[in-house]
């Protein structure tokens, strides 16, 4: 025994697997380039006899070009057939790896390492760390640091597309939202990592500009559109709460402005995200035509391919925005499945429940407190622009899921689901309770970041749930029962309300636990009599006060947002 090294922790926990199963196999391999295969990829017999050609790469480079040390190969996403979802996230993988990484590697030169089919220059890379960096979180997307390490230590990545490997992608809606997550979470890591921050300060204005654009940029600006599509409701709410809208537009000379409008219009149509989908046409456009590709974006609309990226969407600008703040992401596995198959309502809970929900019921609500106490742009058609994009967003997100779950919308599946659901939210958790068997437990686990947060991120959280108490602030004011009063007393008298209906459920509860299964007759009483009390007392205060039924549906709009601050 020469010496001896401690290991911070056991030696299958020290960093992730794959990544330190590859650096660990690096050392057995013998020749002078290595190919990296993933375990969902596949070959094809008459690509194996261009190897010699690709090899060739690394010996004979032109005088004007460099060696490289990572070589770019296509792929060819065969599961494309499998389902709509599949065929959506096929055609999107072909034009990353074929139009995009090309572009990437020349002119932009900021092409890295995203665990395609590479070939690495093996002496280059094993005298230089490895093909992979292995520790945990902070390297959660291990194959691109490969890549920022081969560029930070003088290495040159090219990409050719004239070999290619199969590859398979997932095909249904929570696999595919699970690699999205995973890959969010990874992103967000890369934004706080030291590579990143060392590219940044060692390439050029323009390289740095492409390389922030392409990576950790991309993400950015996902969470900036949505945190953008807050910050204009948010806005709208306060200027309509306030009244400060009703008197803009009252002392306003100009009352319509139609050059806003023909400037915003065209802007909304590219705001939908056609842009994005360019690159997809002109790949599909160059291999197989101009009609087939058009053909193809036409049946992609057709099969709902809006709703499912902008579900995706949301996904991206969760996940990136919780790393950011809290840090801490792990490995999801998302099983690469080739079954495509009917996903519990539970599931889809569990899954998108703060992702993708909350944010569509929260956006719902200001839409429709904008819709019922807004007076601005009624008469304009900017109007329509302004919110259908939006409400297309929330119906995104609530429903998508549901959409592309396949037999979604089956009678039965239903009645098992709705089943299956209540099981869920009424056993209770603790110690060795799986989330998918406990609401409990689920709700613990969903909120495990904040324990290893910092104090940073706790106060951030705490600025942004206060967001939830601006409704009951505003809506309280437009009661018909406050009859136009301005007093602090109404505010006041608002949590009154809140007061009670937290006592009238801590009673049930207590209620409940008491007289139990025993006294059934008793308790069902005592609910009849709290029912019955609650009833007069909203008669009493309408024929006193002027209570409405429109102050009872605003008081909901304004005290279930309050409930959810407090509950955050």
């Amino acid at each position: 025994e020469i010496y001896r090294i401690k290991l911070p922790g056991p030696p299958t926990k020290i960093g992730g697997g794959k990544p330190e199963n590859q650096n660990h196999a690096l050392i057995f391999t013998r020749g002078e380039a290595l190919q990296t295969i993933d375990m969902n990829q596949d070959n094809y017999f008459e690509e194996a006899f261009k190897m010699r050609n690709v090899l060739e790469e690394f010996e004979h480079s032109c005088h004007w070009q460099r060696k490289p040390t990572i070589l770019g190969l296509r792929e060819h996403i065969f599961t494309g057939s499998v389902s709509s979802l599949a065929w959506f996230m096929s055609n999107q993988e072909t034009s990353f790896v074929t139009i995009s990484q090309r572009f990437l590697a020349s002119p932009l030169r900021v092409r890295f390492h995203y665990g395609h089919p590479d070939i690495f220059d093996r002496i280059f890379h094993i005298t230089r760390g490895g093909i992979s960096k292995a520790s945990k979180t902070i390297n959660l997307s291990e194959d691109i640091f490969a890549g920022f390490n081969s560029t930070l230590r003088g290495g040159y990545i090219t990409h050719h597309d004239y070999i290619q490997v199969g590859k398979g992608r997932d095909v249904g809606m929570n696999q595919i939202s699970s690699f999205e997550a995973k890959v969010a979470n990874g992103n967000g890591e890369q934004t706080l990592s030291r590579d990143v921050y060392r590219l940044g300060c060692r390439f050029d204005f323009f390289r740095m500009l492409s390389f922030y654009f392409t990576t950790v940029g991309f993400y950015f600006n996902s969470m900036v559109t949505v945190l953008t599509v807050y910050l204009f409701l948010y806005g709208r709410l306060y200027l309509v709460m306030s009244g400060m809208e009703k008197e803009i537009l009252e002392k306003s000379i100009i009352n319509q402005n139609k050059s806003l409008e023909a400037a915003l219009i065209p802007q909304s149509l590219f705001q939908v995200g056609l842009l994005l989908v360019l690159p997809m046409l002109m790949e599909i456009s160059l291999e197989k035509g101009f009609r087939t590709a058009l053909a193809d974006f036409i049946i992609m609309q057709l099969q709902l391919a809006s709703v499912f990226f902008t579900f995706q969407l949301g996904t991206k600008a969760h996940y990136f925005g919780r790393t950011i703040l809290h840090g801490g992401s792990k490995y999801r596995a998302t099983g690469r499945g080739f079954v495509v198959f009917h996903a519990k309502f539970a599931d889809n809970y569990r899954l998108y429940s703060r992702s993708h929900f909350v944010k569509g019921f929260e956006l719902g609500i200001l839409l429709v407190v904008y819709e019922v106490y807004g007076v601005s742009y009624r008469r304009s058609s900017l109007y329509l622009f302004i919110t259908c994009s939006i409400w297309f967003l929330v119906g995104s997100w609530l429903f998508a899921p549901f959409v592309f779950n396949p037999s979604g919308f089956d009678w039965q599946k239903t009645v098992d689901d709705w089943a299956d659901w209540k099981r869920w939210m009424g056993f209770r958790g603790g110690i060795g309770i799986q989330p998918e068997k406990s609401w409990e437990s689920w709700w613990e686990r969903e909120h495990e970041h904040l324990k290893y947060t910092n104090i940073r991120g706790r106060v951030l959280e705490i600025i942004l749930a206060l967001r939830f108490f601006v409704y009951q602030y505003g809506i309280v004011y437009h009661l018909d029962i406050a009859h136009h009063s301005r007093s602090w007393r109404v505010y006041g008298l608002s949590w009154g309300v809140i007061a009670a209906a937290f006592l009238l459920s801590k009673i049930v509860s207590v209620g409940r636990q008491l007289l139990g299964i025993e006294l059934e007759l008793v308790f069902r009483m005592l609910k009849a009599f709290l029912f019955l009390a609650c009833l007069g007392i909203t008669i009493l205060l309408s024929k006193t006060y002027g209570l409405t039924i429109s102050d009872l549906l605003a008081a909901v709009l304004a005290f279930l947002p309050t409930g959810w601050g407090i509950l955050l």
